[in-house]
C-alpha cells in the first residue's frame, strides 16, 4: 500500500522581507528580570513603610498648614518618603537577581535599609517638631542629627556604589535590558552623590551665621518661589533638581528598555535587540547629558524655569540630535540574522553563568 504525504498541509519556510524582523516578545518574556529575582525582604518592608508614611504626609499636609523655608512643613517628609519607596525596592530587585556574592548584596540591602530607616526617622521627627532637619547645626542636638544623616547617606551611596559593581558584572543577556540597568544603577549613584554638592556653607551663610550650614538653592537662601510640592525655586538655581533626575535614572532607564520591548508589536526594528540596545545608547547619552546640563544650570543660578537662551539651546539641541539619531537607527536596513541567534537573543536570563 502507497501513502502520499499531503505536502499542502506543511508550513512552506520561504524567504520574506519579515525575516529580518522576528516577532516581537509576548508580554511574558517582556519583564526585567522581576518575575525571575528573590525581593530583598528588609529593603521590600522598607519600601511598605515608606508608602504608609508617605499617606501620613499626605494627611499632614491636608490638616496642619504649617510652613518651613517658606515650604509646607510635611512637603519634605512626604517627598523622601516616595523617593525612598522607588530606590528600596528597585534595590530590592536588583539584589534579588544577583547569585554571585549574593551573601554581599544581602547585606548591603539590609544596611541600606537600616541607614534609609534613620535618615526617614530624623527627617519626620523634624517635621513633628516644626523645625528643618537638613542643613541645621543650630543647636548641639541638631547638629548630632544632622551628622547622623550625613554619615547615613554616605554609607547608603557607598552600599549603592558596590551593588552596581555587582550588577554590572551580571549577565543579562538581552542587550537593550543590559544596557539600560547597568547605566541606570552607574548614572543614579553619580546622581546621588551630587548631594554633595549641597553640603557646603554659602558665603551669606560664613558671613551671619545663623544656624544653617549648607543649601539647596544657588543665588539666593533657601526658601522662597517654588514649584509645588517639589519645592524647586522658580526664581534661582536649585541643586535637588538634578540630583533627582540622576538619581531616579534607576527606574526611568529599565523603563524605557521595557517601553522599547513594548512598542516592538508595532515598530518592527524594534523587534531587534541590536537596534533596541542602540536606541536605549541614545537614551542613556541624552540622560547623562540632561543630567550634566541642569548641574551646570543650578550652579550658574538658572532657574528650572528660567533657562538662559545658551541653556534652552543646548537643552534643544539635545533633544533634536536624540531623535535623529534614534530616527537613523530605526530606518537603517539590519543585517539579517539567523533564527537561532533570534531565539537566544530573547530567552531569559540564565543566572547560573554571570560574566567574570
Amino acid at each position: 500500500m502507497t501513502t502520499t504525504r499531503n505536502t499542502e498541509s506543511q508550513p512552506r519556510s520561504t524567504p520574506s522581507a519579515a525575516a529580518d524582523f522576528p516577532c516581537p516578545p509576548t508580554l511574558d518574556r517582556i519583564g526585567l528580570g522581576l518575575e525571575r529575582a528573590i525581593l530583598h525582604r528588609p529593603l521590600l518592608w522598607l519600601a511598605i513603610a515608606m508608602s504608609v508614611l508617605g499617606v501620613g504626609a499626605i494627611i499632614g499636609l491636608i490638616v496642619d498648614p504649617q510652613e518651613t523655608l517658606g515650604a509646607p512643613l510635611w512637603a519634605k517628609p512626604l517627598k523622601f518618603a516616595l523617593s525612598i519607596a522607588l530606590y528600596s525596592l528597585t534595590l530590592s530587585w536588583l539584589i534579588g537577581m544577583l547569585t554571585r556574592h549574593a551573601r554581599l548584596a544581602w547585606w548591603l540591602g539590609t544596611v541600606s535599609a537600616v541607614f534609609l530607616a534613620v535618615e526617614m526617622v530624623i527627617i519626620t521627627g523634624a517635621a513633628a517638631l516644626g523645625t528643618t532637619s537638613h542643613f541645621n547645626v543650630a543647636t548641639p542636638a541638631t547638629t548630632t542629627l544632622w551628622s547622623v544623616m550625613a554619615i547615613s547617606i554616605v554609607i547608603v551611596w557607598s552600599a549603592a556604589m558596590v551593588v552596581a559593581g555587582l550588577v554590572w558584572r551580571y549577565r543579562i543577556p538581552d542587550p537593550g535590558r543590559a544596557l539600560a540597568i547597568k547605566s541606570g544603577l552607574i548614572v543614579g549613584v553619580i546622581g546621588m552623590g551630587l548631594a554633595f554638592l549641597m553640603t557646603s556653607p554659602t558665603a551669606q551663610q560664613l558671613s551671619n551665621f545663623q544656624g544653617i550650614a549648607g543649601a539647596h538653592t544657588v543665588g539666593m537662601p533657601d526658601g522662597g518661589e517654588g514649584l509645588p510640592l517639589l519645592g524647586w525655586s522658580t526664581v534661582a538655581g536649585d541643586l535637588r533638581i538634578p540630583h533627582f533626575v540622576g538619581m531616579h535614572a534607576l527606574q526611568l532607564l529599565p523603563l524605557a528598555a521595557l517601553t522599547l520591548e513594548l512598542c516592538a508589536r508595532w515598530v518592527r526594528p524594534l523587534r531587534l535587540p541590536p537596534v533596541r540596545r542602540r536606541v536605549v545608547a541614545v537614551l542613556v547619552s541624552l540622560y547623562i547629558a540632561i543630567t550634566a546640563l541642569l548641574t551646570v544650570q543650578a550652579l550658574l543660578g538658572q532657574s528650572i524655569v528660567k533657562p538662559d537662551v545658551p541653556i534652552a539651546v543646548t537643552a534643544g539641541g539635545l533633544f533634536l540630535a536624540a531623535t535623529a539619531a534614534i530616527a537613523v537607527i530605526l530606518n537603517r536596513r539590519p543585517r539579517s540574522l539567523t533564527p537561532s541567534s533570534e531565539v537566544q537573543a530573547e530567552m531569559p536570563a540564565d543566572e547560573t553563568a554571570p560574566t567574570h
